[in-house]
């Protein structure tokens, strides 16, 4: 019997077709094959928010060369993502293909060739629930972006737009904005006494760094310099000894296996990869990467999920391998279960690697540098999540500072390794875990043991605001408020920096003038949906559909009757243009009236007469970047019909050179080529673009 299974990922479909024989043909619908059209609003609002579907343009080659294959097959599946998403597209490949009713969709956790055979002895028919899920979160942001955004273009910058959840983002970091413009620095200081045990050796090693903890019997925080003038006095006058010694075990539990969310705060944090770079790289790792010697293969389940659960019988084979590779003692009797969020959908499995075997060290250079640096992050992180707590010695020693005035009290840590545990996995391959021996650097400390004060150590220091949100802990963020979903956290993030309203400062995450802006009109007009809290209860609303507890199209009316409120308010009385036009010094050639400057769409400026539509004359303004170094004039910023950005000759069509490269002010003083502007590792810098002379300098030069 031949079979047809139809995928949206030609990666996928090349990765499943390599574990199948030739009676199957995998092929791939490249993503989403129908959706609202771009032009209009593709909703008819009086007959219960029907979404008015149509094939997308790029698409239609797709589905003439699907129909003709679904022709030749005796039978055809739709084997889509498990999630709503891919609900919906198999939803949509049904309808298009023409495919009756009955089971022909397929879902499976991980892209294996036992996974994808035992999918296809149980295939299902599809999931009404998920569809309508996914229809219902379609429509709403449509609903959201055509009927606010034509408001926003008009009262702040033309081409402005809102979203259902990036807005409620945006929110979130222009208020950490203001929470640090507005941070009053509070004065404190960190004292410590110097000290070295009576009779013992003045060598560096046994010096003993004694932290201040208490004042006259009380806990204290040093504020002000005078306090700390007058403590300071007291240390070097008092007499030190162990007052107390308190030892004991401390045990470490391991994290729980990835999640979407933790993946990418992990990725950003340990391996410096932004939300969506780590999405990127996490669907190769689940469709196949292409390993030396071996072809294409799957290593990882499926990467969209908000579970930590592991299917039993993987976490079974766990255990045997653990015990295998790394000794009895270091697995326990049972798997480690984890709880999953009472918000999660708990749809999937946490994110784990397909197979053991596939260890990091036996793929190293042999796949791309970033899979397996991220691969190495999801494999180590699942199996320590399957191991014993590491267990630590602690000794806590507090010396007494005794003098004529107010006692002193000061504190010594350590911890030292009792049983590795489930860090054995990242001391194995030299990763800085919880394997510091704090405790072999310290002398052996009893009670009156006496000291001698060598100095005293006081440092002056101001609290300090919070941190701007960076792709980590701003994901945390949005999975703590419910706002926004898995699927959803690295393009709200690559959103809202499209359009200008955020800029990266470093790693850290920065509202724009624009964006600042954006926010303050959409909390005085559109609250409903800036609110965090209302957003999280429709994200919940919104699984509920998907349970099927819920009617899509009442959720949709619900919500619109809501909306419709504050679109007719802000439409009629959305108050004066917050980014009016500027006048400039060029006087228009047609009426005589002063042009002003004003933005296009994608970003680009242009002069234009106030007396439009009477007069109808404008004119390009082009920013200068930098020198050509073809002619040696101007280069000047360009927006493409597409929206990107490109430099240009001022000279063209005389001189055609052309850039996508931002330049540099200046040519290179060596070579005269090309300067660019190179901003690696968040640090800006000029760099020759002459492949030969490398020339490199900073701005400040």
């Amino acid at each position: 019997m031949k079979q047809l299974i139809i995928v949206e990922s030609p990666h996928k479909a090349t990765t499943i077709q390599n574990y199948l024989g030739s009676n199957y043909k995998v092929v791939a619908s490249k993503g989403h094959v129908c959706d609202l059209p771009q032009k209009t609003l593709g909703i008819d609002m009086e007959h219960g928010f029907e979404p008015q579907y149509v094939i997308s343009p790029e698409k239609q080659k797709t589905i003439d060369y699907l129909v003709k294959e679904v022709k030749k097959y005796d039978r055809v599946y739709l084997a889509t993502d498990p999630d709503r998403e891919g609900e919906a597209i198999s939803w949509h490949l049904k309808k298009c293909l023409g495919l009756g009713e009955g089971k022909i969709r397929i879902e499976f956790n991980e892209i294996s060739k036992n996974a994808v055979l035992a999918a296809m002895e149980n295939p299902r028919e599809l999931n009404d629930n998920l569809v309508n899920s996914q229809q219902a979160r379609r429509v709403l942001d449509r609903l959201v972006g055509y009927k606010i955004s034509p408001i926003l273009s008009r009262r702040i910058k033309n081409g402005s737009s809102a979203g259902r959840v990036q807005s409620a983002a945006l929110k979130m970091i222009v208020e950490r904005e203001n929470e640090i413009r507005n941070f009053v620095p509070e004065e404190y200081w960190n004292m410590s006494a110097m000290l070295y045990k009576e009779g013992d050796k003045r060598i560096k090693a046994n010096l003993i760094k004694a932290n201040l903890v208490e004042y006259n019997g009380k806990k204290i925080k040093v504020e002000n310099g005078a306090l700390a003038e007058e403590i300071a006095g007291l240390m070097q006058v008092s007499q030190y000894k162990v007052d107390a010694v308190k030892k004991g075990v401390s045990t470490s539990k391991p994290a729980p296996p990835f999640t979407t969310s933790t993946l990418q705060q992990e990725a950003n944090h340990k391996l410096g990869m932004s939300s969506d770079r780590a999405m990127r790289v996490a669907q190769q790792l689940y469709e196949g990467v292409t390993i030396s010697g071996e072809g294409q293969h799957a290593l990882v389940t499926y990467i969209r999920t908000d579970s930590v659960r592991i299917s039993p019988d993987f976490a079974s084979k766990t255990l045997y391998y653990i015990r295998d590779k790394y000794g009895a003692e270091f697995a326990p009797a049972r798997p480690n279960v984890y709880k999953t969020s009472d918000k999660a959908q708990d749809a999937h499995e946490a994110i784990r690697p397909i197979s053991l075997d596939r260890t990091p060290e036996s793929l190293k250079d042999r796949m791309d540098k970033d899979a397996y640096r991220l691969y190495k992050l999801i494999y180590e992180r699942y199996l320590a999540s399957q191991m014993k707590n590491a267990e630590f010695y602690t000794m806590t020693v507090h010396i007494l500072g005794e003098n004529s005035a107010k006692p002193l009290g000061f504190a010594v840590k350590g911890k030292s390794v009792k049983f590795k545990g489930f860090t054995i996995v990242y001391t194995a391959t030299n990763d800085k875990e919880e394997d510091k021996d704090e405790m072999s650097t310290m002398p052996d400390l009893k009670k009156g043991d006496k000291f001698d004060l060598v100095d005293v150590h006081k440092e002056q220091k101001f609290t300090t605001p919070p941190p701007r949100y960076n792709d980590a802990t701003l994901i945390k963020a949005l999975e703590e408020n419910g706002i926004g979903r898995p699927s959803t956290y690295a393009s709200i993030i690559s959103v809202i920096a499209k359009r200008e309203y955020t800029e990266k400062q470093g790693k850290n995450l920065a509202p724009t003038q624009l964006g600042e802006t954006v926010c303050s009109y959409m909390q005085n007009y559109f609250p409903t949906v800036m609110d965090l809290s209302f957003t999280a209860r429709l994200e919940a609303k919104l699984d509920k559909v998907a349970e099927g507890g819920e009617e899509w199209r009442n959720l949709v009316q619900v919500y619109y009757n809501h909306l419709a409120k504050y679109i007719e308010y802000a439409s009629k009385t959305g108050g004066p243009n917050l980014m009016p036009a500027v006048e400039s010094d060029v006087i228009c050639d047609k009426c005589g009236a002063k042009m002003v400057i004003k933005e296009g769409k994608h970003g680009n400026k242009f002069l234009s007469c106030p007396n439009y539509p009477k007069c109808k004359n404008i004119k390009n303004i082009h920013e200068q970047v930098g020198v050509c170094p073809k002619c040696g004039g101007a280069i000047e910023k360009r927006v493409s019909k597409t929206g990107k950005t490109f430099y240009g000759c001022a000279n063209y069509p005389k001189c055609d050179f052309v850039t996508w490269d931002l330049p540099a002010p200046h040519l290179c003083p060596k070579c005269n080529s090309l300067m660019k502007v190179s901003s690696r590792n968040y640090e800006k810098k000029y760099v020759c673009t002459n492949k030969e002379c490398k020339h490199v300098e900073s701005p400040e030069e």
